[in-house]
């Protein structure tokens, strides 16, 4: 059978006069957006032009929720109870979703940002809470995550779809977590080397981590970070040799 694989970004990031990444340029390459909903990133006006591109170039579109941390960009760790998570997640979900229906698409899946995709990745309580809330809102809605997680074990338990996720442009420690950003090797920003771990995960269904250790992660997406350095080339180096493989590209929600 031919392999198949979904490319997602995270898009839709700029806010106010603040423009982040080449978000025209990635929906021309990926198969499924996640779409910041204004707690870490985004806004109104930029929520309805990244949807009317979703709509325009077919590409499903995710919702992309983090902490309610515009300065931080989401990346910094909060002290949210499990219970303000579900109710925030629900807010942005909301959000985005009558955004989508005026462009005539529905959000599709969904899928944590920065440090809460870390926290709910530990967090047994917060992960389970965050799930019930997407199956609240709409238990078709698939969850995009990290493997063997407790996000994944919280969406299996609730019934839902689980689509596992591994990252091209990040670099990986041995227990599977991502390298810390600012340390060396945590951004993989060379579009050749990216385009090799594509096909290494495709490939094998892992990736080699920084201590030289194998890491197994069966993904069935692909992300492509729409801030990182270069991303347009790497995500058109990472698409080309996926297909000059005989990869076939398709969103998985």
């Amino acid at each position: 059978m031919q392999p198949t694989i979904d490319l997602n970004s995270d898009l839709g990031e700029s806010f106010g006069a603040w423009s982040v990444g080449d978000d025209d340029a990635m929906f021309r390459v990926v198969t499924s957006a996640n779409v910041a909903c204004g707690f870490h990133a985004g806004d109104a006006l930029t929520m309805a032009r990244s949807a009317a591109s979703a709509a325009r170039e077919g590409v499903v579109l995710g919702a992309h929720p983090g902490y309610r941390d515009l300065a931080g960009f989401g990346r910094r760790a909060l002290d949210t109870s499990p219970a303000e998570i579900a109710a925030e997640l629900l807010v942005q979900l909301g959000a985005l979703d009558s955004v989508a229906r005026a462009s005539g698409i529905r959000v599709r899946y969904v899928k944590a940002h920065g440090a809460l995709y870390h926290r709910l990745a530990a967090d047994a309580a917060a992960a389970r809470l965050f799930v019930e809330a997407v199956a609240a809102y709409d238990p078709t809605l698939p969850v995009l995550g990290p493997p063997t997680s407790e996000i994944e074990r919280a969406t299996d338990a609730a019934g839902l779809r689980f689509a596992r996720e591994a990252f091209v442009d990040r670099g990986y420690a041995a227990d599977g977590s991502l390298v810390p950003r600012g340390e060396p090797g945590a951004v993989v920003d060379d579009p050749a080397a990216a385009a090799d771990r594509a096909l290494e995960l495709v490939e094998t269904g892992g990736i080699t981590a920084d201590d030289g250790s194998r890491v197994e992660l069966a993904p069935d997406s692909l992300c492509l970070h729409g801030d990182t350095p270069g991303s347009v080339a790497i995500a058109r180096a990472v698409r080309a040799a996926l297909e000059g493989a005989g990869v076939a590209i398709e969103a998985f929600a």
